[in-house]
């Protein structure tokens, strides 16, 4: 189908330049002087900073979210929290159908790249189901959480400290009210609330599958050899990575003595601290006092991040299942790369390598960066630049201290890893024309 000149705009242009447009949106909306507690407003750089985290569901902060912006700045967050979850595109098509108006193939094309769609069939209904699946899941999330917090803290300040939390869970973004007693304390002081704990990080896995994977477990329900090559990845890439995860910080780090945890608090601990760098920035332990080692790990679980089409970052677990998917192929010498009884594409396979190449570049050369820029300790300047990378939020305290130069890296960082590395080299490719030749072939010594 050809489009005019005006339509040769690309769906990787279209969703690079909607995010761009709702972080500018954004900003002149935090600037406001009824968005923050002096009744000042935010300066551009923080209401900048603060405005790329929440659309790229980051939640890396300058300012404690409740101790500095208003209820009104709160909810113009928790607006942008939403927005950046569910996608610029979805929220399009979500608002074309609600308000009666036709979508196009254009939009469905556009949409189809969002989401990472397999096929441009049914992609409307994949929108409407998205969108009631993220309203049902926050809702109940919601619930939950208010038979925590409205006894607390009382029915109104209850309900709006579930409802934030359970939107930035399931949106995996990180932001929290939690800072009235302590800046930046996180869920700190839910650590041995199995309810809090439990729930956030549930939200945080549903939200981080992806909404293709969540439509096969709706479609197919326990049927696991029904569903789609994808989402077969999704799940046991991400339960592999979250055992893992809980075997490591449960026998080497939370058991030891120094943390001075029961049994069953260091199990709940150990298992939202493998959750929650699966990007979705919420701490229940304080971070720096993680040993080194722990440390890593937590950078490693961040840059691996969350399914395709979900509300997570990273390189995600797909282009990882696939890389050792070609990996276990060369071991074993077979022609083609494999799992589940299926064969993985050639086209995919490169993808994958692409993917991850472009993303550990971005995420050294920002790690590099911040360590020039303000002298930051190695550890701090690459886990930092891990979770803005990888939008996942989480913290060693340096965030608030850094120079205007360190927070636009940051920024750089976070809006790149919220579109997607593919979608931004698609964007700058979308010109070049495809060789219509090829050159003769010579084999290279590797490895």
């Amino acid at each position: 189908m050809a489009f005019g000149k005006r339509d040769r705009i690309s769906p990787s242009q279209i969703i690079i330049l909607g995010y761009l447009g709702l972080i500018l949106c954004g900003t002149g909306l935090l600037m406001l002087p009824w968005t923050t507690r002096d009744g000042l407003g935010a300066s551009l750089g923080d209401a900048l900073f603060t405005a790329t985290s929440a659309i790229t569901v980051t939640g890396l902060v300058v300012h404690d979210t409740v101790q500095y912006w208003s209820l009104l700045g709160q909810a113009i967050i928790l607006l942008l929290i939403q927005i950046g979850g569910l996608g610029v595109v979805t929220m399009a098509i979500a608002v074309a159908v609600l308000t009666g108006q036709k979508i196009g193939f254009r939009l469905r094309w556009v949409m189809q790249e969002s989401i990472s769609a397999p096929q441009l069939a049914g992609i409307v209904r994949t929108t409407g189901f998205i969108c009631r699946i993220v309203l049902c899941v926050e809702l109940a999330g919601a619930a939950l959480l208010a038979l925590r917090f409205c006894p607390e803290m009382g029915l109104g300040q209850g309900l709006w400290m579930a409802l934030f939390h359970a939107v930035s869970a399931f949106c995996n973004a990180g932001f929290d009210l939690m800072g009235a007693r302590q800046a930046y304390a996180s869920l700190t002081a839910y650590t041995a609330d199995p309810l809090v704990c439990l729930v956030v990080a549930g939200l945080i896995i549903s939200g981080g599958i992806g909404f293709l994977t969540l439509d096969d477990v709706r479609s197919h329900g326990l049927r696991f050899r029904k569903y789609h090559l994808q989402s077969k990845l999704v799940l046991l890439s991400s339960a592999v990575l979250i055992g893992t995860g809980f075997c490591y910080f449960y026998c080497l780090e939370f058991s030891s003595a120094r943390w001075h945890m029961s049994s069953p608090e260091a199990a709940l601990t150990s298992f939202f601290q493998a959750v929650s760098p699966r990007t979705a920035g919420f701490n229940s332990v304080d971070l720096t006092a993680l040993s080194p080692l722990s440390q890593l790990v937590t950078i490693l679980l961040m840059l691996v991040g969350a399914a395709p089409g979900s509300t997570g970052g990273g390189f995600k677990v797909t282009t990882l299942a696939v890389l050792f998917l070609g990996l276990i192929a060369i071991f074993l010498h077979r022609r083609d790369v494999r799992g589940f009884d299926r064969r993985i594409s050639e086209i995919t396979l490169r993808r994958a390598a692409g993917i991850f190449m472009f993303f550990v570049l971005l995420y050294l050369a920002g790690g590099m960066l911040l360590c020039c820029l303000d002298d930051l300790p190695l550890m701090s300047a690459f886990f930092e630049a891990a979770s803005a990378i990888a939008t996942v939020g989480l913290t060693l305290g340096v965030t608030p201290e850094l120079s205007d130069a360190s927070r636009a890296v940051l920024i750089l960082l976070m809006y790149f890893g919220r579109v997607g590395s593919l979608t931004v080299v698609f964007a700058v490719s979308a010109g070049i024309r495809q060789d219509e030749f090829r050159y003769p072939a010579e084999e290279v010594a590797v490895g």
